[in-house]
C-alpha cells in the first residue's frame, strides 16, 4: 500500500558463439539484445527511476570503439534505452540489418558482453550521474570497467578515505561511483603487475597488450577490494578486455542468480527472469552463494571463486514479502504461507465468526497472501464442519446449513492508477489521494460484517489513515481488521531499502507513545546516552541499542497503539490490526532470514553502528528539549 522503494535489478548476458551462430540459430545478431531486453522488463519491478545498459565488443580494432553505453531517468527508461541503442540501425541498408558480420562492424551494441541495470534510490539522490552502469574509461582496453549493482554500503566514508590515502581523489561521495573508483584502482594495479612481467619476459607492443589481456584475473581484483566492504550488495562488472563477474556479499542479503549453457551465460536479479528468458525450470537455475564471484574470462570460460569465506545466510526477506515478482513458484507459495500463517491472530480479531466477516486485499501486492489466508479459513471451517455432523442425528436441513457454510471473499477495494498519475501534479494530493483507492459498493452488509484486508506491509500508515480507511468505511462495516503479512517495522534499513530514519515507522511512533503514556519516558534519555556512548566504539564492537524501546511492551500492546494512531477520528467502524509474527515469517520463509527491519539484529557491523546513529539523530532533532 505504501511502496518501498529498493532492491534494484541486475542483468547480463554473455555470448559464447560468434553473432553469426545466432543469426543463423535463432534468425538474429541481436539474440544478445533482445534476451537483455526481456530479461530488464521481467525485472521491472525493481526499478522504475531509471536504466541503463552496456556492451563491449571483444574483436575491435585499435582506432574503433568498443565499450558503449546508455542510460535514461524516469519509469519508461528501460524502452528509451534500448531506443538509443539501436538507433543508427535506420540509417543503414535494409538489406544488411540482418548481417552479422556487417552489425558487428556498423552498429554499436552488437556485442558480446551486455550488461544492464534498473535502478531505485535508496538515498533519494537523482539525476543521470546516479544512474548505472558506472563507466571508468582508459586507452587501456583492460582498465576500463563498467560497473552496476543492487546495494548499498555502510561503511562508504572507510573506504572513501582508502581511496584518498592511496593518492585519489574522489568526485562523487557515492557508494556506486566509490565502488567503481575502488574496483578500478585494484583493476590498474592487476593490470600494472602483469605489464612489468611481461617486460621482464621481453615482450613488447601488442604482445605485451595481448598478454595483459589474456593474463588479467579478476578475482585478483575482487579479493583485493571487496574484504572491507560492509553491507547487502550484488554487483557486476565488465571489462574493456571481455572479463565480465558478478559477485554476491559474504553474508547473503541481496540475492542473484545465474545460468549457463554452451551458448550464453545469464545472470539476473529474480530467478523467475531467468526461468522465462531462457524456458527453464527453477532446478536449472542456480542461485550465486555468499561471498562468491562468478567470473567469466575474455574466451568465454565460466568459473566460480569465493572470493570471501561465508560469514553468515542472512538474505533479505522482504525480497520474498514484498520486491520479487511473485511469478517464482518457490515465492508464490511463500507469500500464500505468509497469509496462512496468520489465521488464529485473525480468528480471535474476529471472535471467530465467519458468518459475518468478508476476507478482501490491498491491491495489488497482497493478493498472493490472500489466497494463502482464505485458504487457511476454508480448513477452518471445514475442520469445524466435520465436528459439528461427528455423532449428530441431523435433519438434511441442518446438514445443508452446515456443508454450504463458506468464507466469504470480495475484492472490496480497486485501485486507481490514472487517478494517481493525476494527483502527483495537483495541488490537491492530499484530498484527491483519497479516491486513489475505490471500493466496491454492496459487497459487505452495512453494521453487520466484519471486514478483514490483507497487505504486505506497514510502514508509516499514512495512506491507511489518510485514504484506505475511510474508503472502506464508506460500505459501513461493523469492524474493520487490517492485517499485514509482515512484522511490525520497528528499525531502519541500510542495505537498500529507502527506510534509513526511526519516524519513518509508525512502530516506532507507537512504542515511544506508551512509554509516555505508562511513565517509562525515561527510557528514551537512557537509550540516548546507550547509543552515544556505543557509537565511540569500533564498529565491530556495537550492538543496537535501540532495541530497549521495544522491550516494554508485548507486539498486541504496540499493535493495539498503532491503531490508535492510524484510526481516522471520522472512522464509524471498530478498527484492529494483525502483524505476522516473526516466527510466522521464518515458517513461511524458513530460507530468507534476514529480518533486521523487524528484529533489530543487523547482518554486519556497519548496520548497528548506523541504527545507533539514527536514533541519536532523532533523538536530537526530535525528542531533546
Amino acid at each position: 500500500m505504501e511502496p518501498l522503494l529498493h532492491e534494484c535489478g541486475v542483468a547480463m548476458i554473455r555470448l559464447r558463439k560468434p553473432l553469426n551462430y545466432y543469426q543463423e540459430k535463432y534468425g538474429t545478431w541481436a539474440y544478445g539484445m533482445n534476451k537483455l531486453f526481456l530479461l530488464m522488463n521481467k525485472q521491472y519491478n525493481r526499478g522504475q527511476q531509471g536504466a541503463g545498459i552496456s556492451c563491449v565488443k571483444l574483436k575491435a580494432s585499435p582506432g574503433e570503439d568498443y565499450m558503449f553505453r546508455e542510460r535514461a531517468e524516469g519509469s519508461g527508461a528501460i524502452s528509451e534505452v534500448f531506443e538509443m541503442a539501436n538507433k543508427n540501425i535506420a540509417s543503414h541498408p535494409k538489406d544488411m540489418k540482418n548481417n552479422a558480420n556487417y552489425a558487428y562492424r556498423h552498429f554499436g551494441f552488437a556485442g558480446e558482453l551486455y550488461m544492464g541495470h534498473l535502478r531505485y534510490s535508496a538515498t533519494g539522490k537523482t539525476g543521470m550521474q546516479y544512474v548505472h552502469p558506472f563507466l571508468r574509461r582508459n586507452n587501456w582496453r583492460a582498465k576500463n570497467l563498467a560497473l552496476c549493482g543492487n546495494f548499498h554500503i555502510t561503511n562508504v566514508e572507510d573506504v572513501f578515505h582508502e581511496l584518498v590515502s592511496h593518492g585519489q581523489h574522489p568526485r562523487v561521495h557515492a557508494d556506486t561511483y566509490i565502488m567503481l573508483e575502488l574496483m578500478g584502482h585494484r583493476l590498474d594495479r592487476e593490470v600494472e603487475r602483469i605489464f612489468k612481467d611481461c617486460e621482464a619476459e621481453g615482450l613488447e607492443g601488442m604482445d605485451i597488450t595481448n598478454t595483459i589481456e589474456e593474463r588479467v584475473d579478476m578475482a585478483n581484483v575482487l579479493r583485493t577490494s571487496t574484504p572491507m566492504l560492509d553491507g547487502g550488495y550484488v554487483f557486476c562488472g565488465v571489462t574493456g578486455s571481455g572479463e565480465m563477474f558478478a559477485m554476491r556479499d559474504p553474508w547473503g542479503v541481496r540475492t542473484a542468480y545465474w545460468y549457463a549453457n554452451d551458448e550464453v551465460f545469464l545472470v539476473a536479479s529474480e530467478r523467475a527472469a531467468l526461468q522465462t528468458a531462457m524456458n527453464l525450470k527453477a532446478e536449472e537455475v542456480i542461485e550465486i552463494k555468499p561471498g562468491e564471484a562468478l567470473i567469466v574470462n575474455k574466451r568465454g570460460e565460466l568459473r566460480s571463486v569465493q572470493i570471501m569465506p561465508q560469514k553468515a545466510f542472512l538474505p533479505c526477506s522482504f525480497e520474498r514479502i514484498y520486491f520479487s515478482r511473485g511469478n517464482d513458484g518457490d515465492i508464490y507459495k511463500e507469500r500464500k504461507k505468509l497469509g496462512a500463517n496468520l489465521r488464529d491472530q485473525i480468528l480471535k480479531a474476529i471472535d471467530y465468526d465467519l458468518d459475518n466477516t468478508v476476507f478482501s486485499f490491498i491491491p495489488n501486492t497482497a493478493e498472493m497472501a490472500f489466497y494463502g489466508m482464505v485458504e487457511s479459513m476454508e480448513e477452518y471451517l471445514n475442520e469445524w464442519k466435520v465436528k459439528e455432523l461427528e455423532g449428530k442425528e441431523l435433519t438434511p436441513e441442518e446438514v445443508k446449513a452446515i456443508v454450504t457454510k463458506k468464507v466469504r471473499q470480495e475484492k472490496v477495494a480497486n485501485k486507481d492508477i490514472k487517478m494517481r498519475t493525476f494527483i502527483s501534479t495537483s495541488d490537491k494530493r492530499n484530498d484527491l489521494a483519497a479516491h486513489v483507492y475505490d471500493i466496491t459498493y454492496g459487497t459487505i452488509r452495512p453494521k453487520v460484517d466484519n471486514l478483514v484486508v490483507i497487505d504486505d506491509s506497514i510502514v508509516r500508515g499514512t495512506t491507511l489513515k489518510q485514504s484506505i480507511l475511510n474508503i472502506l468505511d464508506r460500505l459501513e462495516p461493523k469492524k474493520i481488521i487490517v492485517v499485514s503479512s509482515s512484522p511490525q517495522i520497528r528499525y531502519p534499513d541500510y542495505y537498500g531499502i529507502d527506510m534509513e530514519k526511526f519516524d519513518h515507522f509508525v512502530a516506532f511512533k507507537a512504542a515511544l507513545e506508551l512509554l509516555y503514556e505508562n511513565g517509562k519516558h525515561s527510557l528514551i534519555n537512557e537509550t540516548y546516552r546507550a547509543c552515544v556512548e556505543e557509537l565511540k566504539k569500533p564498529d565491530a564492537e556495537q550492538v543496537n541499542c535501540t532495541r530497549a524501546i521495544y522491550r516494554q511492551f508485548t507486539a498486541d500492546e504496540i499493535s493495539r497503539k498503532i491503531a490508535d494512531l492510524l484510526k481516522p477520528v471520522d472512522l464509524n467502524a471498530d478498527l484492529e490490526l494483525v502483524f505476522q509474527t516473526l516466527e510466522g515469517l521464518h515458517d513461511a520463509c524458513p530460507d530468507h532470514l534476514g529480518d533486521w527491519y523487524f528484529s533489530g539484529v543487523y547482518p554486519t557491523p556497519g548496520g548497528n553502528r548506523l541504527v545507533n546513529e539514527a536514533f541519536v539523530y532523532h533523538y536530537e532533532k526530535y525528542l531533546y528539549k
